[in-house]
């Protein structure tokens, strides 16, 4: 089974951009992938962004794909995920560079 990484904007977004997160990963798990979906973690202890970018790289590393959500691209957290897929050679699928 694939596991796919699910990259988007968050900050600033309404709801932190959870609906949209939650409803790609239903999406992507009826395909039969394994979804690491950053929405579902917990609050990191420090409760910063940096500590949900280290529980969220921690995930993404574990993967094969990563799948970009509209509006990725303007996310400083979302192109990090998005380099780092690259450089690793996951494959990149949803919203285009």
């Amino acid at each position: 089974m694939n596991r796919v990484y699910i990259a988007g904007p968050m900050s600033n977004m309404p709801d932190l951009n959870y609906p949209e997160f939650h409803r790609v990963a239903g999406q992507l798990r009826e395909l039969g992938y394994h979804v690491e979906n950053p929405a579902e973690n917990p609050v990191p202890r420090c409760g910063s962004w940096e500590g949900y970018m280290r529980l969220a790289i921690a995930q993404l590393v574990t993967c094969d794909e990563i799948h970009m959500l509209r509006g990725w691209q303007g996310s400083r957290g979302a192109r990090m995920e998005h380099g780092i897929a690259r450089e690793l050679g996951l494959v990149v699928s949803g919203a285009p560079a």
